[in-house]
């Protein structure tokens, strides 16, 4: 006698497999623990919480405070009873200083991680190497927007008066801000091998961004060649929709805003904050592009 067995796996089709539930939910899923990984590096870290605020309070308490009492900047056009010195102009200035420097320095992790072979096991690992890139560019992001949150609470000792609305505001501009120069310095630690040609290269960089974006004086009455510098600097297009946002809550008018050369003047025209905020987004893409090939590239 025969027996015939049937097998009911046999007859039970299997689930297709979806990109969701493949390789695009590993890639999302391997951003988000790397996001995850750099915001607990860095909240864990009080250390580095702190000394990163040092520099962006000498500037805005002792270089601020030095200067305020000998400029004055459209005072004639505030409403009544509203000030604005040197030291209010500069703030926008120093987020965007608190920015730069953090969002740039995030990056060292990727060197870090090469040295002690932690970057090695994510590019053997089976997802894509620009979720790596995308997952190192929100957290470093994330980190710098959130220090320079923590500086907001500074604004009232200077008489700027916060609101739910301004913060916001503020904080969004310092997240695009933010990712653009983070993916700017994963394009830079991409290539390199050690911390200190890391750090090398950085501090060569660091400086003339800053300076050269109009963080601490006006974008008008410039000499030509140091008004051409401060239009390729990506930093300059940053600081004047923060500027902007600051100023606008003591009631400033647009032709006071132009007369303390808060935006940007380009071939003739004065861009808008949105303007300029695009001009950051596009230049986040290429760099975060940049790195995406860069990384491509790792052995």
């Amino acid at each position: 006698m025969s027996t015939t067995v049937t097998t009911q796996t046999s007859m039970t089709p299997m689930a297709p497999t979806t990109p969701i539930s493949g390789p695009l939910q590993r890639n999302l899923k391997a951003i988000g623990i790397i996001w995850y990984r750099e915001i607990l590096r860095y909240i864990r870290d009080w250390t580095r919480v702190i000394t990163s605020l040092m520099q962006p309070l000498m500037f805005l308490f002792i270089f601020g405070a030095g200067l305020s009492g000998s400029l004055n900047f459209a005072s004639s056009q505030l409403p009544a009873g509203a000030q604005l010195d040197f030291q209010t102009f500069l703030f926008p200035g120093v987020l965007s200083m608190t920015v730069l420097f953090t969002a740039i320095f995030s990056a060292v992790s990727i060197v870090w991680d090469r040295e002690f072979g932690f970057l090695r096991e994510v590019l053997v690992a089976p997802i894509s190497r620009t979720s790596v890139v995308l997952g190192k560019a929100f957290g470093g992001s994330t980190i710098a927007m959130l220090q320079g949150t923590i500086m907001l609470i500074f604004a009232p000792l200077i008489g700027v008066k916060l609101s739910v609305g301004l913060v916001v505001v503020l904080m969004l501009e310092m997240l695009l801000l933010a990712f653009t120069l983070t993916s700017l310095g994963i394009v830079i630690a991409s290539r390199m091998k050690s911390m200190e040609g890391f750090q090398m290269i950085m501090q060569f960089l660091l400086m003339p961004m800053f300076f050269l974006s109009g963080a601490l004086f006006p974008l008008r009455n410039l000499p030509g060649w140091l008004s051409f510098l401060t239009k390729l600097d990506p930093v300059t297009y940053g600081v004047a929709p923060l500027r902007q946002a600051v100023l606008s809550s003591f009631g400033l008018p647009t032709f006071a805003m132009d007369q303390l050369g808060v935006n940007v003047t380009l071939f003739g025209q004065t861009l808008s904050a949105a303007t300029e905020l695009m001009i950051v987004a596009v230049l986040g893409l290429i760099f975060v592009t940049w790195a995406a090939i860069m990384f491509s590239r790792q052995d």
